[in-house]
């Protein structure tokens, strides 16, 4: 994912925060915009793109 990013967003950054629990959230100037602990599922492909274009 942290590769899809990059090459459709130049200049982005990414940061991995270990946690537990299975936790996995994507957080865009601190809003949170998924959490795959709220839809008990991983995004799918491209579905984070998407939510960031929408966002941006």
């Amino acid at each position: 994912m942290e590769a899809e990013l990059k090459s459709r967003f130049p200049g982005v950054e990414t940061k991995l925060i270990s946690s537990g629990g299975g936790v996995y959230e994507i957080i865009l100037e601190g809003e949170l915009i998924f959490s795959k602990k709220t839809l008990g599922r991983f995004p799918d492909d491209g579905e984070v793109a998407a939510l960031i274009k929408q966002a941006t």
